[in-house]
């Protein structure tokens, strides 16, 4: 059922993950896990590599160039307060960026704090996790501004 997740490059590339919004110049943006902060998405890097600091001068402008046309769209499809962009690799030891919008209605005891600091259960509650069938709308809609922004600046 979420065989995709065990290895999310090459399903990508199959196209049988379903959170995938598009491939990019530095790899795919996808849909996160969990939506307890709704629009969560991923940058997963491809080629995979360790670390930003392995790539050259130019992968890394792409890389975080594409994080940021994802936080775009982020921003024009769920209006986030703030958007967060976390590039961590302690867990998953491969170059990923995290993209995280933020919420005025967030608690605030979180909300000025980094995501990671909310309650763990938030990343494994069965409420937030993703389902096509719940979230599909929403991705699509993300999927679709993540494009026009793409094609809007021609960076491809």
């Amino acid at each position: 059922m979420n065989d995709w997740k065990k290895d999310r490059i090459n399903t990508a590339l199959n196209g049988t993950n379903p959170t995938v919004l598009a491939k990019m110049k530095s790899g795919f943006a996808v849909f996160g896990d969990t939506q307890f902060l709704p629009g969560y998405c991923v940058l997963l890097a491809y080629p995979q590599t360790n670390s930003l600091n392995d790539l050259t001068l130019k992968e890394r402008s792409e890389f975080l160039t594409d994080m940021t046309l994802i936080g775009d769209a982020i921003s024009q499809v769920y209006h986030p307060l703030r958007i967060n962009y976390d590039i961590l690799g302690n867990t998953d030891a491969f170059l990923h960026a995290h993209i995280f919008p933020r919420y005025e209605y967030e608690e605030e005891k979180y909300k000025t704090k980094p995501v990671w600091l909310y309650d763990p259960s938030n990343w494994s509650n069965p409420e937030f996790q993703f389902k096509q069938d719940k979230y599909q709308e929403k991705r699509l809609a993300l999927q679709k501004k993540l494009i026009e922004l793409i094609d809007s600046y021609k960076i491809y």
